[in-house]
């Protein structure tokens, strides 16, 4: 049986399991309810490991809750688009019994460019509706006081908050409010997605992967001993610590020679023993005194898993430090995997458009989305090339002609300036174009 955790707040939940029920037998939803959206991190973290998905109210859960997961976990939330905005403005023209058109909304920052076109299609004119936007850092006081600053100045009919807090507020000032809930119809739409994220996982659990553990400068070992059976012991050494995560893996060792090894198993198998690689990558460094990369592949058939495998050993050898990167079998790389610096990009685009712009700024399509990545990791609004150079490895030259190139081509823009500690030319700031 799957199980899907339901997080939100009380009435958003009952709301949620009540459309659950007409869902197939072997999908269990298992509800947290919570009285403060901060509590999400914790919820999250301590359940995780028993779910094999999750069910957001809304986005600002969700949001919380992504910075938490990994990227692939299986996560959705029902949108707060059109159609629940447009009950809110049905319903208040009833119960004022008049054309309403000024109100005031508040709503979270990454759907702000979709509640802007679901108000662009009511016709209703830009200055007759007041927006504040927030992040998961939001202060309920500020976005209360908005609503409540605009109804005393005459500005508004009344409003439309996300938040329950905020909604008692308002009627407590007698503020006509109503709240943007999704509805049954984007509740079992956002219900098929989940359920689909959890099957297809395990599918995905069952595809094959490999593993490309490599000892570098294998050769040269032989120099630095004068003990004639040195290399023999330590490859003996070397397959025994192999051998116990390929026991953990139930995967099979192949030996290639020269510091090079590959074992075959499951992805399911390999994405659950991650600690356990790690573990025996620095087992392998410690005991041979020479850097380790690891590459693990993904894909349908042991060609395209080992074939994924080789890109990312490849990848891997090139970094500082080597470490452990994972191509799957989408075009997705990921770096410093298990790491709190992992990152997950794409190395592949359909996108003529960008694939048009990134050229002319002769910046590979891997590069542009792996800067994408880390801005999105970091939380970056703004950033200097100095923060790109120290967290991608490269030098601050090359940075600067990244960041020159891609606002050349309007994938980036000048945004500011910062002022260094110390003597010289402030930093300057950029940020990417959405």
């Amino acid at each position: 049986m799957y199980r899907i955790g339901v997080v939100g707040p009380f009435p958003s939940v009952e709301r949620i399991l009540a459309v659950a029920n007409e869902f197939e037998h072997e999908i269990e939803f298992v509800p947290f309810r919570y009285e403060d959206v901060r509590e999400v991190s914790n919820i999250v973290q301590e359940h995780h490991p028993e779910l094999n998905g999750w069910f957001f109210s809304g986005p600002v859960p969700f949001t919380i809750a992504k910075k938490v997961l990994t990227p692939d976990a299986n996560i959705v939330y029902c949108p707060p688009n059109g159609s629940n905005l447009y009950r809110c403005f049905i319903q208040m023209s009833i119960d004022q019994n008049t054309a309403v058109n000024r109100v005031s909304i508040d709503m979270i920052e990454s759907e702000g460019t979709h509640l802007r076109e679901s108000m662009s299609e009511l016709d209703i004119p830009d200055e007759e509706i007041y927006v504040t936007t927030y992040d998961e850092h939001f202060d309920l006081d500020a976005i209360t006081q908005f609503h409540v600053s605009l109804w005393r100045e005459g500005k508004t009919q009344g409003a439309f908050t996300t938040f329950s807090v905020v909604e008692h507020a308002l009627r407590e000032e007698g503020i006509p409010v109503y709240r943007v809930l999704m509805t049954k119809m984007e509740i079992r739409q956002a219900m098929k997605i989940v359920i689909e994220k959890v099957k297809s996982s395990y599918f995905k659990d069952t595809q094959i992967g490999v593993e490309i553990i490599e000892l570098e400068q294998f050769d040269k070992i032989p120099e630095r001993t004068s003990t004639r059976f040195y290399l023999q012991h330590l490859e003996l050494k070397i397959r025994q610590i192999l051998l116990a995560l390929c026991d953990r893996l139930d995967g099979s060792l192949l030996a290639n020679g020269n510091g090079r090894y590959q074992i075959f198993s499951s992805r399911g198998a390999i994405q659950r023993e991650i600690e356990m690689l790690r573990h025996t990558v620095e087992q392998l460094s410690l005991e041979a005194e020479v850097p380790v990369a690891v590459g693990v592949g993904f894909g349908d058939t042991a060609f395209s898993a080992e074939n994924n495998a080789r890109k990312a050993i490849q990848h891997a050898k090139e970094r500082p430090g080597a470490g452990i990167v994972v191509v799957q079998d989408k075009g997705v790389m990921m770096e410093s995997v298990g790491e709190t610096e992992e990152l997950a990009y794409s190395f592949r685009s359909s996108d003529r458009e960008l694939l048009e712009k990134l050229n002319r700024a002769n910046v590979s399509v891997k590069s542009y989305h792996k800067l994408r990545a880390l801005v999105q990791r970091m939380g970056w609004k703004l950033f200097s090339t100095t923060d790109i150079a120290s967290h991608l490895s490269m030098t601050v030259r090359n940075a600067q002609r990244i960041m020159g190139s891609l606002c050349e081509v309007d994938l980036a823009e000048f945004s500011g300036e910062e002022q260094q500690a110390v003597r010289g030319r402030p930093k300057k700031l950029y940020q990417l174009k959405k």
